[in-house]
């Protein structure tokens, strides 16, 4: 039990680890907002001025570095009450550009930012994992309590993390695993590689969609939710939260669908051609164990993710969306060879 009430008031810096990231760059905006001070470590690999909402405010340390420097974790964490870590490579076809920097990144930077928070007094340590760490399950409803069987690298590093962060957990030390779904929806630091993303900017773009396969199943989350979910988390009683591991997605759709419910949000004439795939990858979680338990439930649908992605192309925030690489996570990283 925790011997200290650690409410809301308790925690007053946040330390957001990628926070320059797809996620992060919405994210971090909110927390000034909820009135958090904000510290970002990040390579900021998309640009200096994505974290667009929060420029100029008193409140947010903008920290250009690498995960892996100690000496930076050991200069910028102490006066932190609470890390939120999103930064890795993410996802399977990034990492398998290069296992060894994944692995340095997604797992052996891991272990020290967990052990040099504990040691300087952070009191929540918050997880973005995956949902991929279960492999692919027939059961119909992915539940937090089933056997993990990662089928790749990178989802066997998340799960490693999980187990790591979760050893790690003391009464002072509270620590919350999120296992997030596909997110889709316009960000500032934008990803085009993501499913609904995809489908969206071609239907938009090129005026057709393709779809690779189709029969894959998708577990969807609006990038509003995501961010929410981590505020919500910073809320939430201690008691409750240390050394869970939530699922959070909304909805689990196949590709194909997916595919159907672009073409109709945007006006349902827009054709659609299925060619095969190598990847299979198909995932479909419960989110019903955050909901019962904690009372989050999503607010934001997929067609809210493209229509917001619709007005942004047409407000011409995203140029050049089938060109640009720092759209997509493989071309960037493959053109920065990162070390």
């Amino acid at each position: 039990h925790l011997n200290r009430t650690d409410t809301m008031s308790d925690i007053k810096t946040v330390f957001v680890t990628g926070g320059a990231g797809y996620v992060g760059a919405l994210l971090v905006p909110k927390l000034l907002d909820a009135g958090y001070a904000v510290k970002v470590l990040d390579l900021y690999l998309y640009g200096d001025d994505v974290i667009l909402g929060g420029k100029g405010d008193p409140k947010l340390t903008e920290i250009k570095g690498d995960l892996r420097d100690v000496s930076l974790l050991e200069k910028h964490l102490p006066g932190c009450d609470a890390v939120i870590h999103l930064a890795c490579i993410s996802n399977d076809p990034s990492y398998e550009l290069d296992p060894n920097l994944g692995r340095s990144i997604n797992y052996d930077a891991f272990l020290p930012l967990v052990d040099i928070s504990k040691k300087n007094g952070v009191k929540r340590f918050i997880y973005a994992s995956s949902s991929s760490v279960y492999g692919l399950k027939d059961d119909p409803e992915v539940t937090e309590d089933l056997p993990l069987e990662p089928l790749t690298d990178y989802s066997k590093f998340k799960a490693m993390c999980e187990e790591y962060l979760n050893a790690a957990a003391t009464d002072d030390f509270v620590v919350t695993t999120i296992r997030p779904s596909t997110v889709c929806g316009y960000s500032p630091r934008m990803r085009l590689d993501l499913t609904v993303n995809i489908l969206t900017n071609h239907a938009i773009n090129k005026g057709q969609i393709t779809v690779f396969g189709g029969e894959q199943k998708r577990p969807n989350l609006h990038i509003e939710d995501m961010c929410e979910v981590y505020l919500f988390m910073l809320k939430q009683d201690p008691k409750k939260i240390q050394k869970k591991i939530y699922n959070v997605g909304y909805e689990n759709y196949k590709v194909k669908e997916i595919a159907q419910m672009v073409s109709e949000t945007l006006g349902g004439n827009i054709p659609i051609t299925t060619t095969p795939t190598n990847d299979n990858r198909s995932y479909h979680v419960s989110s019903r164990k955050i909901k019962e338990e904690l009372g989050f439930e999503p607010k934001h649908t997929i067609q809210e993710a493209i229509l917001d992605l619709k007005k942004a192309f047409e407000a011409g925030k995203l140029p050049n969306s089938f060109d640009d690489i720092s759209y997509y996570n493989v071309k960037l990283m493959q053109a920065i060879k990162l070390k």
